[in-house]
């Protein structure tokens, strides 16, 4: 199973978001924290944001914090939202299906079962369930904060 880079950074943009609970954070701020293009991070806030999980806030003094608190924030939730077309393989998607063995292949069904519980098992778990390593993420992100550019 493989993520996109866009669900992973939607998952450390929470992250980082929770554990600045409270504080309004800039783009800038998790961008260089998590070295990761403004470009990229603002098109990751855009659906956050319209999901209603992330707020903005406008103005010279503007920027981010969640709308949600972290125990409303489901993870499998979240990457059923950035993984629209979450296809494994071709036959999952009828209308772009090109596999000559796919009706008679069973392959499919394994696959789909196996991402089934893969998303169960993020299924059982909020943002809030990774806020116990607070301290650590913090102390790393603050180094990272340091020593970037």
């Amino acid at each position: 199973m493989h993520l996109t880079k866009f669900s992973d950074y939607s998952l450390r943009l929470l992250l980082y978001l929770a554990l600045n609970d409270g504080r309004i954070v800039s783009v800038a701020e998790v961008s260089r924290a998590y070295k990761v293009s403004p470009h990229i991070m603002v098109k990751v806030v855009q659906l956050l944001v319209e999901q209603g999980l992330v707020s903005s806030v406008r103005g010279r003094r503007g920027g981010l914090r969640l709308n949600r608190a972290p125990a409303q924030i489901n993870v499998g939730r979240l990457i059923r939202t950035t993984e629209p077309n979450w296809d494994l393989v071709e036959c999952f998607d009828m209308a772009r299906n090109t596999c000559p063995i796919e009706p008679a292949c069973g392959l499919k069904g394994a696959l789909k079962r196996a991402q089934r519980a893969f998303l169960g098992a993020l299924d059982e778990h909020t943002l809030a369930d990774f806020l116990p390593r607070a301290p650590s993420l913090i102390r790393l992100l603050n180094h990272s904060l340091e020593a970037a550019p």
